[in-house]
């Protein structure tokens, strides 16, 4: 069986459950996402330290589209020929911060809405003999909170 791995090592986990990986700055509390420097995003911090944390594994849609074209390498394209499929910009309240991420598969713009409640989940993006690598995407939580439809 193949092993299961990140595609991006250091900025999400593949337990169960999964988590993004942020940074928070110990001095003032600011997040950032992806976890990419040493130093505070905030302006008015000096601080130089940023500790590794999991993120909130839920949030709310903020803003979404589709991607009706293909994007540039180094997307890999899970279909021939290309799906188009929805990107959600979610708001972690925590945090105060908003991830862009996929939607899961099987979801699209019908099953989004600005509010909507979203929950993280890691899916396969392409396998090989030795390794199946994952990625993060945000999936639609049905029935939660104020939804205008149901999630498919």
């Amino acid at each position: 069986m193949p092993a299961a791995v990140p595609v991006i090592e250091g900025w999400f986990t593949v337990d169960e459950p999964p988590a993004l990986l942020g940074g928070r700055c110990p001095a003032c509390g600011t997040y950032q996402f992806p976890p990419t420097g040493t130093w505070c995003p905030n302006p008015g911090c000096d601080s130089d330290q940023m500790a590794t944390v999991p993120l909130s594994r839920t949030g709310r849609v903020w803003s979404y589209t589709d991607a009706q074209y293909q994007p540039p390498a180094p997307y890999v394209s899970p279909s021939d020929p290309y799906r188009p499929f929805a990107i959600a910009a979610v708001s972690l309240e925590k945090e105060q911060i908003v991830i862009l991420g996929q939607v899961a598969d099987g979801f699209g713009v019908g099953d989004l809405h600005v509010g909507a409640p979203v929950e993280l989940v890691v899916e396969p993006l392409e396998r090989d003999g030795e390794q199946t690598k994952l990625v993060w995407r945000w999936r639609p939580i049905s029935g939660a909170g104020d939804h205008e439809g149901e999630a498919r």
